[in-house]
């Protein structure tokens, strides 16, 4: 962070040049650190994209793939638009997540459109996660020991289904959106389900994979923390080193077992983990005892901190059966497991900070410690915005526990599911957690590359019917979003039913415009019905998925996180669709690895709701990233026929012409240029995709 020196023994992992690779597909490079993250809410407008694109200075001629653009008569009709939200503050921001949402585009008719497709747009609302308010009095519902135990909420009312049956929903409810008139060669069935290839042609892993090379602690580039040479399938993996290496610098994570963890005690001061010893080992009666034992070692935050979601839960939700079973049992299970971090993370975590390529594995047994440690709130210094830890998620619970949101209450129910599963059954697999950096953007306007092939469905989700492929985990900046406040949207449901993706908000910092987060190997413990206000969990979940020789799930999820617009013409400026790009080539592309190893990418409306993005346009942006990047693509689209229909339209126009991506790029230029540059009005009179029939069909005669 700015500001900040460090001496040779603090350097940072990952912050020097060395050519070796640590992943078949992660490229090592020397990194230059670009400072200190932007403000979370920062204007899109002050964000400066990696490569160059067409300016408004520009010459048409500039580029290779330059499209004459002749003019277009059009007939612009009514338009019903979704206004952007108020802008939130960066601590409250994290509970605005992304929604799944498309808006429709304005009808188009050209005299230059030769054959054309007519398609309803439905418009699918946001969904967003605020403070519950008059909502967060509603009446939470008692449950049985079998809902405490594992057995599913009731899904009655909303609830019912999945993310798809939210937006089938909300799109339904606008079917008198006026039609968009495409270009096309032949309207697909109206009753169609999917679109493209087939979900068999697409590759997945393992079948697709290469072999992976040696598992090991490389300096720099990748921190293992288990013995590898003891790693067997079905075993657990052994720590590494055997002793707890205590480390209290600014480039690892401060553990709230290390001796420089100190505590105010009258005149004197104590090792903290001392006192988080004897505030736990008291017996749990009722959920006050769970929370005078937090604030023991939390006396700082006693009267801020607010546990009615917590007492809710306990005391309203549980039956007798059930509420027995969570002081006697799960509770007391969850802080042996808990106290045993000293013994089982013996390794300095590094601090994934920005500007660094560098990997952590470590084993399922040392991350649910961990989160247990979360859960009982003892990370020191990560509960306050004016720490060093200011540019990183939070990771201690206290979040979770206050307000009288019902959603807080599946929130539990889905996390200790979790702790259930992993009290009964340690765990035996490993997780990868990398940051990547992309240094060296493509040329984007110089790109001859072909698109790849397109699956695109309104039915599915992306973690069941996109499994095996590189899965998108629609971001926020701070990994996992509001997934430990009110938070309920697709990044929180993600890593609220893979429970392990939450403990990279411990290391991670704030991800900048040219970095992702993959993580490799988290299991799915817990099924869920509806989404936002509607989720519900419904059950535990066996995770099947195989596992590759490092003993991880083939479960590949990348976090990348879109920029947030205030008004729908800023995301074609020509810096804003080069960020776009350059984040989903960071998330799609491992360079050095054999396009036929590569599993094809599982996606759908990323950067749309509440970010203010346009689904039609951050669909075509991620076709490029992932054409360039060499990987096929399955969209889903959460129900919504119409953008289905869109979006296949569309790549088969431009696949069937053997358009590039160049090709493309330069066409989202031109349209800005033409269209975005000097609109007086919230949209322009051209859709974009009209803009590009017309544009391609134009050039051709």
């Amino acid at each position: 962070m700015e500001g900040q020196k460090h001496d040779a023994e603090s350097k940072s992992p990952g912050q020097t040049s060395n050519p070796c690779n640590l992943d078949k597909w992660l490229q090592i490079t020397s990194n230059q650190p670009t400072g200190p993250a932007a403000e979370e809410q920062q204007h899109p407008q002050d964000q400066q994209g990696d490569v160059e694109m067409l300016s408004p200075s520009a010459s048409e001629s500039d580029s290779s793939h330059n499209i004459p653009l002749q003019s277009l008569d059009t007939e612009t009709q009514a338009l019903i638009w979704v206004g952007d939200p108020e802008e939130t503050s960066a601590v409250c921001a994290m509970d605005l997540k992304e929604s799944q949402a498309s808006i429709s585009a304005d009808s188009l008719q050209g005299d230059k459109i030769v054959s054309q497709v007519a398609t309803e747009h439905g418009m699918v609302l946001e969904a967003t996660t605020d403070a519950p308010g008059k909502d967060g009095e509603k009446m939470v519902t008692g449950c049985s020991r079998q809902e405490e135990m594992g057995g599913p909420s009731s899904s009655k009312g909303p609830g019912k289904g999945k993310i798809t049956d939210f937006f089938v929903r909300t799109s339904l409810q606008d079917r008198d959106v006026p039609c968009e008139k495409q270009r096309g060669d032949s309207p697909p069935p109206s009753d169609a389900r999917w679109l493209g290839s087939p979900m068999s042609e697409l590759k997945r892993m393992p079948q697709c994979g290469g072999p992976l090379p040696p598992l090991k602690d490389l300096p720099d580039q990748h921190t293992v923390l288990i013995r590898t040479d003891l790693l067997q399938a079905g075993k657990l993996p052994v720590p590494y080193p055997s002793k707890f290496r205590d480390t209290w610098d600014e480039v690892h994570v401060k553990m709230p077992f290390s001796e420089s963890n100190l505590f105010p005690v009258g005149n004197q001061v104590q090792e903290r983990w001392t006192l988080i010893q004897k505030a736990l080992a008291r017996q749990f009666c009722n959920s006050q005892d769970v929370k005078n034992a937090i604030l023991k070692y939390n006396a700082a935050h006693a009267k801020r901190w607010d546990f009615t979601a917590l007492h809710l839960y306990c005391n309203k939700v549980l039956e007798s059966d059930a509420m027995e079973h969570l002081f006697q049992s799960l509770l007391p299970d969850m802080v042996q497991l808990a106290l045993r971090a000293p013994e089982l993370c013996t390794k300095p975590i590094p601090l994934l900070k920005e500007g660094m390529n560098h990997s952590i594995t470590m084993s399922q047994e040392q991350i649910a410690s961990l989160l247990a440690n979360a859960f009982f709130c003892t990370f020191p210094r990560r509960n306050s915005r004016k720490t060093e830890y200011s540019n990183y998620p939070d990771i201690n619970l206290c979040r979770l526990f206050e307000g009288s949101y019902p959603k807080k209450i599946e929130k539990l129910k889905t996390l200790l599911c979790y702790f259930r599963s992993v009290t009964a059954q340690k765990p035996t697999g490993l997780v990868t957690f990398t940051r990547k950096c992309l240094d060296h953007p493509p040329s984007w306007k110089n790109s001859q590359t072909l698109l790849t092939k397109l699956h695109v469905t309104c039915e599915g989700t992306i973690e069941d019917s996109g499994h095996g492929m590189l899965q998108v985990d629609f971001a926020n900046r701070f990994v996992g979003g509001g997934v430990t406040g009110s938070g309920l949207v697709q990044e929180e449901i993600r890593f609220l039913i893979n429970p392990e993706l939450i403990i990279s908000r411990l290391f991670t910092e704030a991800l900048e415009h040219n970095e992702v987060l993959i993580i490799t190997g988290a299991e799915q413990y817990s099924t869920y019905t509806g989404y936002a206000d509607s989720y519900l969990w419904n059950g535990k979940h066996q995770d099947k998925t195989p596992r590759d020789a490092w003993q991880r799930r083939c479960t590949e999820i990348v976090a990348m996180d879109a920029l947030k617009f205030k008004n729908f013409l800023e995301q074609f400026q020509p810096e804003n669709i080069n960020r776009e790009l350059n984040k989903a080539y960071c998330g799609f592309s491992r360079p050095g690895v054999r396009g036929q190893d590569l599993s094809a990418v599982a996606t759908g409306n990323w950067g749309c709701g509440v970010f203010g993005g346009d689904a039609r346009l951050k669909a075509l942006l991620q076709m490029l990233a992932a054409a360039e990047a060499g990987r096929d693509v399955a969209y889903f689209t959460f129900g919504d026929r119409a953008l289905m229909t869109d979006i296949h339209t569309m790549h088969s126009f431009l696949t069937e012409r053997n358009i590039s991506v160049g090709a493309v790029y330069d066409l989202l230029g031109q349209y800005y240029l033409s269209e975005c540059q000097d609109c007086l009005t919230r949209r322009p009179k051209v859709n974009l995709y009209a803009f590009i029939y017309a544009g391609v069909s134009s050039a051709s005669t």
